[in-house]
């Protein structure tokens, strides 16, 4: 099995994504750039008017102040303003520092000042409150830029409003045509361009060194695949103050989509019907989610209706093997895939809107069985793979050329091998950060000398050359029997067998054998519970018998799938599901298995009681 992937040839065309911008704006002014909701209506946006409000913004906090490589605060969630102010902060020739919405005041207060951030854009007043209740703590912090709402009067000059400093470029531009694009001619590969910290899953979030250079390598890496076209539709719900939303907004430039932009999460599904999107990209537990609803429906069918759905998915399933192989069904086969479609397949799609090419995953393993499903129903889910240290962007499967349960091939630019000693995925290219923010032993520990970055992600290369991530480094169980177990592809497995799990956390290190704790989909859990007759509330369900014997059979399916040593043997399910609000999720929706483990300690330690012998 190899151990490096050679790199494809990369071709550098950009220095800068404001560079990148202003080309676009010169090159496609007419054309539409964005979308996006006001009220219940949406609105368009052209490159050219876009260009505009980017120049205010930037010749605004130019007026403010800002010098080359000043950090700028942006707190707010996903919308047009975000993309607008990120692109007027790197034309400024300033470093934006991302803060999630979700922060904690005090989380606020730490990357503001350990970032030593200048200028802070707030969404609305719930953002200033946490900032003015820091004050103190951000010496360096001089003024803080209002989106929503009035300043309040006691924060005097201190906050003033997005529309007052887009006034104020427009007085610095009317001076001065071409001050933003001096500024931009003047930014170096070399410059920060952006601070973002990791949220982690445990300790304190490290800022991580992104400079222009790893965002123009992003951008020209996804234009040279094609991963965008300048047809494309695409819709960005994903937090912006993550890596992987950066990739899409560079995504999006380099190839002179549309974006329709809305990051407000109920909405997802209506919006999908209103946009009918193109290309989508999405964290695992999206499609989970929609895949559980899928088999829950399909349960409920007629008994014919259930014959049928199960026909489409074996068709769909033949079909997705020979597509797997770059070859295209024909014949008898073909004309079942055109039934299964008209059938089954179609309503699925327009769950989607009915126009997808592809979805692109990232973020968290997605399951290679979940995947393979969504092939055989005509909805191809291309999972990628990168960290917010490597911009994001360091692996995909093509549409072309892909590989269910693996994470694609090398974007072009980026070599890749594996530690000797423990299969440690070694990744070296432009998109590498500079290192961590005021960290010189972290950055160290992570960078060799020769300018490889350890991922703490263990991995395997196949024949073909496709890369699949087997776990955590940090992540892997080791029991007391002295077996290694990794959480993660198990937790997949039941995840995509099971339609009522919503979260899966494998436990077992130093025990003599595996247990898991596990939260339930609640709106499954519910319709399930109304079809048995079962009048209970959601935590009276979860407490009762009734659901752990539900659940029973899964766990025994895919145990039989396990080494002796892998199989759960006991699990217990949580009063709720995990939220990014009681710290055990991270804002991209990954699992603090730490925090996690520590708060239901008491219920993992009594899944141990009285038990023997290790496996």
């Amino acid at each position: 099995m190899p151990e490096s992937v050679a790199p494809e040839r990369f071709v550098k065309k950009t220095t800068s994504i404001a560079q990148l911008f202003a080309k676009r704006v010169h090159d496609t002014p007419d054309r539409e750039a964005f979308r996006f909701p006001v009220g219940e209506d949406w609105r368009s946006m052209t490159w050219r008017q876009s260009g505009e409000r980017v120049k205010a913004i930037a010749a605004g906090l130019l007026a403010l102040g800002l010098q080359r490589e000043d950090r700028v605060g942006l707190l707010s969630n996903t919308r047009l303003e975000w993309l607008l102010i990120d692109l007027g902060i790197l034309s400024a020739g300033g470093a934006t520092t991302t803060v999630y919405p979700s922060s904690t005041a005090e989380e606020c207060a730490y990357i503001l000042h350990d970032s030593e951030t200048s200028y802070a854009f707030a969404e609305d007043s719930k953002q200033i409150d946490k900032l003015r209740e820091h004050k103190a703590e951000m010496p360096d912090l001089e003024k803080v830029i209002l989106l929503d709402g009035s300043p309040d009067k006691k924060d005097g000059d201190w906050v003033l409003t997005l529309a007052e400093l887009e006034a104020k470029g427009a007085e610095v531009l009317a001076k001065d045509a071409r001050a933003i694009d001096d500024v931009i001619d003047g930014i170096k590969e070399d410059h920060l361009a952006t601070l973002i910290y990791t949220s982690g899953t445990t300790g304190k979030p490290k800022g991580v060194r992104l400079l222009h250079s790893c965002w123009a390598y992003v951008a020209d890496a996804i234009d040279q695949t094609r991963l965008w076209s300048d047809s494309d539709v695409q819709y960005l719900w994903l937090p912006m103050s993550h890596s992987f939303g950066k990739v899409c907004m560079a995504g999006h430039i380099a190839s002179g989509s549309v974006t329709a932009i809305d990051g407000r999460i109920p909405k997802l599904v209506d919006n999908l019907a209103i946009v009918r999107p193109t290309l989508m990209a999405a964290v695992p537990r999206i499609f989970e989610k929609v895949y559980n609803r899928i088999i829950e429906k399909s349960k409920q069918g007629s008994p014919i209706k259930q014959k049928i759905f199960a026909w489409a998915i074996s068709v769909g399933k033949e079909g997705s093997k020979l597509r797997q192989q770059g070859k295209e069904p024909s014949g008898l086969l073909a004309l079942k895939l055109k039934l299964a479609d008209r059938l089954v397949f179609d309503k699925i799609k327009q769950t989607f809107g009915g126009r997808v090419r592809y979805f692109i995953s990232g973020s968290a393993p997605l399951s290679g069985e979940i995947a393979e499903f969504f092939h055989a129903c005509g909805v191809l889910i291309l999972e990628g793979y990168g960290l917010t240290e490597t911009s994001a962007a360091s692996f995909v499967n093509r549409s072309n050329k892909y590989s269910f349960g693996s994470v694609g091939m090398p974007m072009p630019g980026t070599e890749c091998k594996l530690a000797p000693e423990d299969g440690e995925i070694l990744i070296k290219s432009p998109g590498v950060m500079q290192g961590y923010h005021n960290l010189p032993e972290a950055t160290a520990e992570t960078l060799t000398k020769d300018g490889w970055l350890r991922t703490g992600d263990i991995g395997e290369v196949d024949p073909q050359g496709f890369l699949r991530i087997t776990d955590r480094k940090k992540d892997l169980i080791k029991t007391s029997g002295g077996k290694y177990i990794a959480p993660q592809h198990i937790e997949g497995k039941l995840k995509a067998n099971c339609p009522y799990l919503s979260q899966v956390i494998i436990h077992g290190d130093k025990r003599n054998f595996v247990t898991a704790l596990v939260t339930l989909d609640e709106e499954a859990l519910m319709k399930w519970a109304r079809d048995k007759g079962l009048t209970k509330s959601y935590v009276e369900l979860v407490k009762g018998p009734e659901v752990k014997e539900l659940l029973k059979p899964y766990f025994d399916e895919v145990n039989k799938s396990l080494a002796k040593y892998e199989t759960v043997k006991q699990f217990s399910i949580l009063p709720a599901d995990l939220t990014v609000e009681e710290g055990e999720l991270t804002p991209s929706l990954k699992v603090k298995r730490k925090v996690v483990e520590k708060k239901y300690a008491p219920l993992l330690d009594k899944m141990y009681e009285g038990s023997i012998a290790a496996e």
